[in-house]
């Protein structure tokens, strides 16, 4: 296995910085692999340019860039009445922040608008502060 220059892990560190969510679309580990669809959160990226993993199911195996697949995950945190929450996917938070929108009236109604014009416009931290 070839190592990769400073110049290289620093680009990946940059690429992939600690706390970027990710899905495993396939690994190539032959004896005990993340199974795919796997998702979890860069905890550091060493001097090799592995990216160590703390994967949801509990599992810290790493990722080799340019050898394991994966996808980097559009992730967002949204605050409503006080709670956060954070969502793997823009698309499925501001589909549920509009849902809210339909279903409710009034300050509510507007809480959940606030959250959901800030998802449109590409916030990665979302509040209902009116």
């Amino acid at each position: 296995m070839k190592f990769p220059s400073r110049a290289e892990v620093e680009r990946i560190r940059k690429q992939y910085p600690v706390g970027t969510r990710i899905e495993l679309v396939s690994m190539s580990d032959p004896y005990n692999p993340i199974p795919k669809g796997a998702r979890g959160t860069i905890v550091s990226v060493d001097d090799a340019g592995t990216l160590h993993m703390k994967w949801d199911n509990g599992r810290t195996l790493g990722i080799v860039v340019g050898v394991d697949e994966f996808k980097v995950l559009d992730t967002v945190t949204t605050v409503c009445y006080g709670q956060e929450q954070i969502w793997d996917s823009r698309k499925e938070a501001a589909d549920y922040f509009l849902e809210g929108i339909a279903a409710t009236e009034g300050s509510e109604c507007e809480r959940y608008t606030s959250i959901y014009v800030q998802l449109l416009a590409g916030k990665e931290y979302c509040t209902d502060d009116l």
